[in-house]
């Protein structure tokens, strides 16, 4: 059985499942078995039980979480720099906040610690859909 992957806009393969492992998948990957529809890793049960066994998706839960705590933390000390934008690689989330905190005299930094501590208290599911794998320049609440 052979797999295909798309990352960054490339479809890579085929390949054996033990193949995919060496690439940085995540279970939203989209996968194509056997050159078949595109569907996201983990609707393959057998590619589940392997990044498990491999430790993969422990280690992308890790990295979520910690990027959430800071980003929560950062947005709530310096929001209106929009610091918490470029850390998640959204550059221009970042200088779209600058520019907002320029305009409102600064009182955009109140909705950036109100931003903050939403970060915090969501799970870290909702933190990746909705900062991460979210296509948004400017995600806000």
């Amino acid at each position: 059985m052979s797999y295909y992957i798309t990352l960054n806009n490339q479809t890579i393969g085929p390949m054996s499942a033990e193949q995919m492992m060496a690439y940085p998948v995540s279970n939203d990957t989209p996968v194509s078995r056997d050159g078949g529809a595109w569907m996201p890793l983990y609707t393959f049960p057998e590619l589940m039980a392997l990044m498990q066994r491999s430790g993969k998706t422990a280690v992308a839960n890790a990295e979520i979480s910690s990027k959430k705590t800071l980003c929560g933390i950062l947005a709530i000390i310096v929001g209106g720099l929009g610091v918490q934008y470029f850390v998640l690689g959204k550059t221009a989330g970042g200088l779209l906040t600058i520019l907002l905190t320029l305009v409102t005299c600064g009182l955009w930094e109140i909705v950036t610690l109100i931003q903050g501590i939403m970060m915090l208290c969501m799970s870290d599911e909702d933190f990746r859909r909705k900062y991460v794998d979210s296509t948004s320049t400017l995600p806000i609440f």
